[in-house]
């Protein structure tokens, strides 16, 4: 086991930087394994070590589409042979896929919002006028809130159906949702590692945006990402993380940051699971502790427990 390592698996080599560090001051040894292209022998045996998904449901938008079925495959060798996987094949399910994390956070006792799947196009004009206005679209294959529209009229959504501007999800499956108004102008997103709540984070949504991914990584052709700041306010003891942690265990998913809104008629609803979470460095600089520390801790400490094994 002297050569064993973490190995992170995933398709954006500019999402590492943070995790590379975190990795390197707590000693641990660490290797990017970038799934854009190779191959594996079905046959042969893994190498030894702690292995970490990171592939994200946005991998489409750099050109990596492709990035998803390789990890499905990759993720079930690994499994297969026994290996330590964090972020498996199960949690790849719950990345790439809004209906399952709707589903389980609903079986967990999470109030979520009202929400339609719809397959293909043919029905989308039909299930749409079931929501008052505003409500939302968005792609239930998706990531750092790109294809999330908010439409203030029937008629301008039903045009964009069916108008070339209509950009269907990469697995052709649409969510029509109620829209979300919120007490105060943010959202919170609270990040847990090893099941276990590290910190919330208040994500400023004054502009009307819902691209709301918290790393630098994440801002779209040079503009600036929407404001970040530690919500302090908000441990382990809030009425939500209970709840959380319950659908997290339920669902086997170690490592994530679960978006939540506080809205007007005092309702606590969850949207969102990232489970290849990423960590704003604003929010770093001040929390007390550290999203990508607490990870090399974790993975660092499955390593250790590997090592000590007898062989």
């Amino acid at each position: 086991m002297t050569s064993a390592k973490v190995y992170a698996i995933h398709e954006n080599p500019e999402w590492w930087p943070p995790f590379a560090a975190a990795f390197e001051a707590q000693g641990v040894p660490a290797e990017q394994w970038l799934l854009t292209d190779g191959s594996i022998d079905l046959s042969s045996e893994p190498p030894e070590g702690v292995f970490w998904s990171r592939l994200s449901a946005s991998a489409h938008t750099r050109d990596h589409a492709a990035s998803k079925e390789y990890g499905r495959a990759v993720l079930r060798w690994l499994e297969s042979w026994g290996r330590t996987v964090i972020g498996g094949s199960g949690t790849l399910e719950f990345e790439m896929s809004k209906v399952a994390q709707h589903a389980g956070l609903r079986a967990a006792g999470v109030d979520v919002p009202r929400t339609v799947a719809v397959f293909g196009a043919g029905d989308l004009k039909r299930r749409a006028r079931e929501f008052p206005v505003p409500f939302i679209s968005k792609h239930n294959q998706g990531g750092k809130g790109l294809g999330v529209r908010r439409w203030d009229a029937h008629a301008d959504f039903e045009a964009w159906v069916d108008g070339p501007g209509f950009e269907p999800s990469p697995d052709g499956i649409t969510l029509i949702q109620e829209f979300l108004a919120t007490r105060e102008p943010f959202v919170t997103r609270a990040e847990y590692v090893d099941g276990e709540f590290v910190y919330a984070v208040r994500v400023d949504t004054s502009a009307g945006s819902f691209e709301l991914c918290p790393a630098d990584a994440c801002a779209i052709d040079g503009e600036a990402l929407p404001p970040f700041a530690l919500r302090a306010e908000v441990g382990a003891d809030h009425p939500l993380v209970a709840r959380h942690r319950a659908f997290l265990a339920a669902s086997g998913i170690r490592i994530a940051g679960i978006e939540f809104a506080e809205t007007v008629d005092g309702r606590l609803v969850t949207y969102d699971v990232n489970t290849n979470t990423n960590y704003n460095p604003d929010v770093e600089a001040t929390a007390p502790r550290s999203g990508p520390g607490e990870i090399a801790r974790f993975l660092g400490g499955l390593l250790a427990a590997e090592a000590a094994v007898p062989a």
